[in-house]
């Protein structure tokens, strides 16, 4: 199981900042609230071509049906929170 980071912004501008990071390198929103977004970034499938042709071969496709539907598993997990000082 993946453990949650946490990255902690000082100001609005950072926070947005940020959050855009995150975006832009295959992060996925996962949640947000009022001063924090939870986000994931998901693998994916290896060697799916070599499963299709063996499941084509074996099953008539229904293999490759069932493995492109499985989820993929988290890679990372991260949670960043805005803690501006009033």
């Amino acid at each position: 199981m993946i453990t949650e980071r946490i990255r902690r912004c000082n100001s609005k501008e950072e926070y947005e900042r940020v959050i855009d990071d995150y975006i832009t390198s295959g992060y996925k929103i996962k949640s947000r609230g009022e001063k924090s977004y939870s986000m994931v970034k998901k693998g994916e499938h290896d060697k799916h071509g070599l499963v299709a042709a063996l499941t084509v071969w074996w099953t008539f496709g229904l293999g490759n049906l069932v493995y492109a539907l499985m989820p993929t598993k988290v890679e990372d997990a991260v949670l960043v929170k805005l803690e501006e000082k009033n």
